[in-house]
């Protein structure tokens, strides 16, 4: 048998207790979200739930890798131009910066774009919300975009 390497990091965004109320009282599960990305234009972001926290960051991985976004960079450091997008309440700006100044950007949109492979790179979250998935999926959208050009 030979050993397949996996060529995608992960990284997890949250984990999070969600409920739901039935008959007999409170149903408790985990709900996980993970980037996955290979550093080379390929990103994605997923979320699964379960009875235990393994279980919903292993559903999440696998619902990543389902929805990836591939697109080019520029000099394999950075964006060629700036753009924006929208998801839900969740606002990015993503713009190119000179060779050498690295990721400025915070939050769940630093992860996205540290696992797609962006060196350098100035991203701004312009929307109302702290929602850590919507923020990477805001993320997500900007770069979907961006490649489909």
């Amino acid at each position: 048998m030979t050993k397949r390497t996996d060529e995608f990091e992960e990284a997890v965004l949250e984990i999070r207790r969600v409920t739901r109320v039935v008959a007999g009282g409170k149903r408790f599960v985990f709900r996980a979200t993970v980037v996955v990305g290979d550093r080379k234009g390929r990103v994605g972001v997923g979320v699964g739930r379960g009875k235990d926290v393994a279980s919903s960051i292993d559903k999440a991985k696998a619902a990543a890798r389902k929805c990836l976004v591939q697109f080019r960079l520029k000099d394999d450091r950075t964006v060629p131009y700036d753009f924006d997008a929208k998801y839900g309440a969740a606002k990015v700006r993503i713009k190119p910066v000179p060779e050498g100044h690295g990721i400025t950007a915070g939050g769940a949109v630093r992860t996205v774009l540290e696992l797609a492979g962006v060196k350098d790179v100035s991203a701004k979250l312009l929307g109302n919300t702290s929602n850590k998935l919507n923020n990477a999926r805001a993320a997500l959208c900007a770069l979907q975009h961006y490649g489909s050009r």
